[in-house]
């Protein structure tokens, strides 16, 4: 398999699954900012945001898993955006 189609492969099915700790990690810090403008104590949501997910706990690591993924997802991302334009051939217009 060439590299191109390898990092497609690996791009397009872990993507999925690092988004899904960006998101919970965005939504609820989102939301527990707007829940303690308007005085309202949700601090399981801060739990949340920070990884501990009742009998998993992931604080210590979960910082850190956040760093690698987003990095990866972008590096990734980039590494297909810029392969996907130098592989491309251009066409001249006709004289």
């Amino acid at each position: 398999m060439k590299r191109p189609q390898l990092l497609r492969r690996l791009h397009r099915s872990l993507v999925p699954l690092a988004a899904v700790p960006l998101l919970l990690t965005a939504l609820s810090g989102s939301l527990y900012g707007a829940l303690s403008a308007r005085g309202i104590e949700a601090f399981w949501l801060m739990k949340l945001h920070t990884g501990n997910f009742g009998a998993v706990n992931l604080q210590p690591y979960y910082s850190t898993l956040l760093g690698v993924l987003t990095l990866f997802i972008a590096g990734s991302g980039v590494g297909l955006l810029l392969g996907s334009r130098s592989g491309k051939k251009q066409v001249t217009p006709p004289s």
